[in-house]
């Protein structure tokens, strides 16, 4: 069975990635803030196909919560063949007047998160990999548009978003060796709760 952790996953673009994993038959452990959204959401994905779902609520900032999640998966399934960094926090504002603890909490959210969830995945994705030599393992981040061309108002979003890439560009580098591939993928505006201001 192939297996995926998806962060960020009751609402927009995460929960759109469960939904389409579910329907392929995949094991999911997915997670986000809210604990109730998470047994609902669970419940639809065994409804779609998922072959098991199993939930964690977690704060992506509280970085000792997230080996958890990856021991969670790691109980249950015991590899891993996809992790799903897509939980992340947008901000706004111009650079002249950003709050530094909002700079603090963004980075922390949508790039220092995934440095941990790798660190602690990389043992099962390849694993996961080992298991399945024809598809082997993937990390895919969800960037923005803006990680790649600068938008007034939204440089400290868009830096962490620059992060994300050249990590998981990295993390290619170092990992596809072992059969773990990682990208980004860096949508425009999505018609989700996050983007809802535009």
């Amino acid at each position: 069975m192939r297996t995926a952790l998806v962060t960020g996953a009751s609402r927009g673009i995460g929960r759109g990635i469960a939904e389409s994993l579910a329907r392929q038959g995949y094991g999911l452990t997915i997670t986000s803030r809210n604990a109730e959204d998470l047994v609902t959401l669970a419940a639809h994905l065994e409804e779609l196909g998922a072959a098991r779902v199993v939930h964690r609520a977690a704060d992506m900032a509280d970085r000792d919560a997230l080996p958890g999640l990856v021991d969670l998966h790691g109980t249950t399934y015991g590899a891993m063949s996809a992790l799903v960094i897509n939980a992340g926090v947008g901000t706004a504002g111009p650079v002249a007047e950003f709050p530094l603890r909002r700079i603090d909490k963004t980075l922390a959210v949508n790039l220092g998160s995934a440095v941990v969830l790798i660190q602690s995945a990389l043992p099962l994705l390849r694993t996961g990999a080992e298991q399945d030599p024809d598809h082997g393992a993937t990390i895919v981040g969800l960037s923005s548009i803006t990680g790649v061309y600068a938008e007034p108002g939204l440089a400290v979003y868009g830096a962490s978003k620059a992060g994300l890439i050249s990590l998981l560009n990295t993390v290619n580098l170092e990992e596809s060796g072992r059969g773990v591939k990682a990208t980004a993928v860096a949508p425009g505006y999505v018609d989700t709760d996050m983007s809802a201001w535009v």
